[in-house]
């Protein structure tokens, strides 16, 4: 069986396996780089004082932590679906704004169930920085209801699906190829069997 593998096709499979298997191994890192990092966060949530608020960037360094910004000038306000602290399901009312330094700044104002938007001028908002970056106000302005805090544990951690799902695949092609050969080689047996006299 050994001296009629087609040398070409199993090297190819053999290479796509362990490639998948190596992703796969990855993602494993992955994970525990992320559940690291979540940890971190959960932590800066609980320093005290204030972090400046990244005004340009990601600002991951300092997600989770206190800030305070000052709108200089209100660009507009939108509703985008939100989480109150009570845990109500409704509008969080986002002002997308103009730093006194001239750079955008995203501020989530609070809470409400109606998507009327609020009376709003712009000012210092204090709060604490969530993912995109943006403020989280605490307290909550114009009068809205406290949204949600964020939560560094909200932060999606897939790498582990991600891995198995590698290492599923490496699995699923090396099973193929094998009854694909067997197969192959079924046929090559009886082909020889109803020739032989």
């Amino acid at each position: 069986m050994i001296a009629r593998l087609p040398i070409i096709p199993t090297i190819l499979v053999i290479a796509a396996a362990a490639t998948m298997v190596a992703l796969g191994v990855w993602q494993l890192g992955r994970a525990e780089e992320k559940a690291t990092q979540i940890a971190l966060y959960e932590d800066a949530s609980g320093l005290p004082g204030e972090a400046d608020f990244p005004l340009q960037g990601l600002g991951e360094q300092v997600w989770f932590r206190r800030s305070t910004v000052t709108c200089a000038s209100l660009k507009r306000i939108e509703p985008v679906a939100g989480t109150a602290a009570s845990g109500a399901k409704g509008w969080a009312i986002r002002a997308i704004c103009e730093a006194e330094e001239g750079d955008e700044v995203i501020v989530d104002l609070g809470f409400q169930g109606t998507l009327d938007p609020p009376g709003w001028q712009p000012g210092a908002v204090s709060g604490m920085i969530a993912p995109g970056p943006r403020l989280v106000a605490d307290p909550p302005q114009a009068g809205l209801a406290p949204l949600a805090k964020p939560d560094p544990n909200d932060l999606p951690n897939n790498h582990l699906a991600y891995a198995g799902q590698w290492f599923f695949f490496a699995l699923t092609a090396l099973v193929i190829y094998v009854l694909a050969l067997r197969s192959r080689l079924g046929a090559e047996r009886g082909a020889q069997a109803s020739a032989a006299p």
